[in-house]
């Protein structure tokens, strides 16, 4: 706990979100390596099918965020107060929570398949390679959910080189098995699913021995697993706002794909392409906010609030300076990036264009990631609802109608800078207000 207690503000900020941030480029990395070896087949049909079946995995994801997000704000706070068999209690609530949640999504998904397609506006040409893909890695959800909540857990007690290593060696298996399955062996698109599965496996394989050969100070044990409390309520109350960011982000992707569909299918592989190139920036300052809310919530447990206040002014200069830095890198590359994986010249042209609307606000990444994990680290539920709720929802999926029907395709494009530039706003005025409402309390004592 010396980082997180005494280490120099910089240093801490450094040494826990860089890793953060290495485990998210690797999650890029993985993302982009499938759209990239697809295209590789020259079947703009297959691209356009992971593009419908990314939000609907990204669901997984979504739920393991509920116990991650919510477990390591619940777990910091927790040893920041000096109750570590509380924070042993809540780490393994998260893992017993994840497998039995993970069980229920997986059957559902696979007996509502059908339905589910026709939902998200798959086209005869489209149907089977997005069928096939859901199929294979929806076998998997108990440990998509184990995956992705521990990548976040393990921050919680300081390991965050752990914490990037399970992501980092899965997502790399993946990005190995790709060609190998998706041109060597020639399965197409069935290959990139399996690759994916086998990489889940692996990451939560790693979290999983981890806690069995004893390195961590929390537990997996279902023994210690508990709902009471508060122990459940607690992660839920930040969890279930956190998941309701990715929740209604694959909900809202999942609206833009299906009116998309209505220009062509050419039109729904030029979007997807066009959300991976500006997915560079969001990840890696996903990644950056989610290294630094162990800190914050550490200094909020106990009391810490100079050194809070001095770990978000680092935090803010860095985040917008990388955000700034790799909106500009991505325009710059953008053409040279989309002709990796489109070849279709149609497909190509609406991927430039929507790039080229995405792009003119991903400056704002940072600051806002960083503001929404101060808010979780802080507790501040309602806050975190709220901004949830918003950016993604009540915000951006009325905008998408609204803009539909004044510019047609661009204008489902346009909604997202949009909702954007109101997220960031409404997330400064939220944090402003929930801090100097905490900061009241007198400082603990270094």
């Amino acid at each position: 706990m010396e980082l997180f207690h005494s280490a120099p503000p910089a240093q801490a900020v450094l040494k826990n979100a860089l890793p953060a941030m290495a485990a998210m480029l690797m999650v890029l990395v993985y993302n982009l390596a499938d759209t990239f070896f697809i295209g590789q087949t020259h079947d703009d049909l297959q691209v356009a099918a992971v593009s419908l079946a990314t939000p609907v995995f990204l669901l997984f994801m979504a739920l393991g965020t509920v116990f991650g997000v919510g477990g390591t704000s619940v777990i910091s706070r927790a040893l920041g107060q000096r109750r570590p068999h509380y924070a042993k209690r809540v780490c393994a609530f998260c893992m017993w929570a994840c497998v039995a949640v993970g069980l229920v999504m997986s059957a559902l998904m696979l007996i509502f398949m059908e339905p589910l397609l026709r939902l998200i506006g798959a086209s005869p040409e489209t149907w089977e390679f997005a069928k096939t893909y859901l199929v294979i890695v929806t076998c998997c959800g108990p440990f998509n959910l184990i995956a992705n909540c521990f990548s976040n857990i393990l921050r919680a007690e300081g390991e965050a080189n752990h914490a990037m290593l399970g992501q980092l060696l899965g997502n790399l298996l993946n990005v190995i098995l790709d060609p190998v399955m998706i041109l060597g062996l020639g399965w197409g698109i069935a290959g990139a699913a399996v690759a994916t599965v086998i990489g889940i496996l692996f990451s939560a394989g790693y979290y999983i021995a981890y806690f069995l050969r004893g390195h961590s100070s929390l537990s997996i044990s279902p023994r210690l697993a508990t709902v009471r409390q508060g122990v459940c309520t607690g992660v839920l109350a930040i969890g279930v706002p956190a998941a309701l960011g990715s929740l209604l982000m694959s909900v809202s992707q999942i609206i833009v794909n299906a009116r998309m569909t209505e220009y062509g299918d050419m039109a729904l592989a030029g979007v997807g392409v066009a959300a991976k190139v500006t997915m560079i920036t969001g990840m890696l300052c996903i990644g950056f906010g989610q290294g630094v809310q162990p800190l914050l919530g550490y200094c909020v447990g106990a009391r810490l609030w100079p050194r809070f206040k001095e770990i978000m002014k680092i935090s803010f200069i860095f985040a917008l300076g990388l955000s700034l830095l790799l909106t500009a890198a991505c325009y710059l590359l953008r053409r040279q990036i989309v002709s990796v994986v489109l070849t279709e010249p149609a497909a190509f042209d609406y991927a430039l264009q929507f790039t080229n609307i995405l792009l003119t606000t991903s400056f704002l990444f940072g600051i806002f990631y960083v503001l929404v994990n101060a808010l979780q680290a802080m507790g501040a539920a309602s806050a975190a609802l709220i901004i949830n709720l918003s950016r993604q929802g009540l915000i951006y999926i009325p905008a998408l109608f609204i803009m539909q029907k004044l510019m047609g395709t661009v204008g489902l494009v346009w909604a997202q800078p949009l909702a954007d530039i109101l997220s960031t706003a409404l997330v400064a005025l939220l944090y402003w207000l929930t801090s100097r409402r905490l900061m009241q309390t007198e400082p603990v004592a270094a």
